[in-house]
């Protein structure tokens, strides 16, 4: 009985070794691109979260030098940042904060080089806009109006559509085009909701064009009820 275990163990050791040798080189290349795939995906998330705390240490310098209101720390630490941290979000904060920095400093033309990087370089669609529309109100001041409809043009996020709206309005109210600026600011009227505070805002602007939106225009309640009714009636 020993001896009939033995050949069947003999043969089993037999057919494994005619496998391995077979299949083993493919196995083994197999295994050392899952494993090589495991390794590359741990390190990646590894250098990124390195890469964030880096990067959210040198946004503390940016935000510590804007406090202080020092331009030329700013700018310093933000080129750093731009340079090793560039892809990173800190670096499109520290980029609008900079901005800002430099425009409460009147230094114009750096507030809309900084803002154009964000508007141009970031990878979240959310920190573009703000870029652009902020820049699109420098340009405004700047009396570039052609510049600031430009940044106003293309795609936008939903979130930002009345907010897009609205600064157009300020374009065309700047330029005189009243009509086209009504148009834009009910836009934007229509687009916020009722408890918005900006919303006020634009109903001043609406009534200086001589516009009454609340008793022109359908609140934003009244326009969801009536989409809401229209769906319900068109319902088997």
């Amino acid at each position: 009985m020993a001896k009939h275990l033995d050949l069947e163990e003999q043969e089993q050791l037999d057919e494994l070794k005619h496998f391995w040798k077979q299949y083993g080189n493919l196995i083994t290349w197999a295994l050392i691109v899952v494993l090589g795939a495991v390794a590359a995906w741990n390190g990646y998330h590894y250098w990124q979260r390195s890469q964030a705390a880096q990067a959210a240490v040198m946004y503390d310098e940016v935000e510590r030098a804007a406090a202080s209101g020092d331009a030329t720390r700013v700018e310093r630490a933000l080129a750093d940042m731009k340079e090793r941290f560039g892809g990173t979000a800190f670096a499109q904060q520290a980029g609008l904060l900079a901005a800002k920095t430099y425009y409460d400093k009147g230094n114009i033309d750096a507030a809309k080089a900084s803002l154009e990087w964000v508007a141009g370089k970031s990878a979240d669609e959310g920190y573009q806009a703000i870029a652009k529309l902020r820049l699109a109100g420098v340009l405004v001041e700047a009396k570039a109006y052609d510049d600031a409809l430009k940044q106003l043009s293309g795609a936008f996020p939903k979130d930002f559509t009345a907010l897009v709206a609205d600064r157009r309005g300020d374009v065309f109210t700047a330029q005189g085009k009243n009509s086209e600026a009504k148009a834009e600011y009910e836009k934007a009227y229509q687009g916020m909701d009722d408890r918005t505070e900006y919303r006020r805002l634009v109903e001043v602007k609406l009534n200086a064009l001589g516009v009454n939106p609340s008793a022109t225009l359908p609140s934003t309640a009244a326009v969801a009820a009536a989409s809401s009714a229209s769906v319900t009636e068109v319902k088997p």
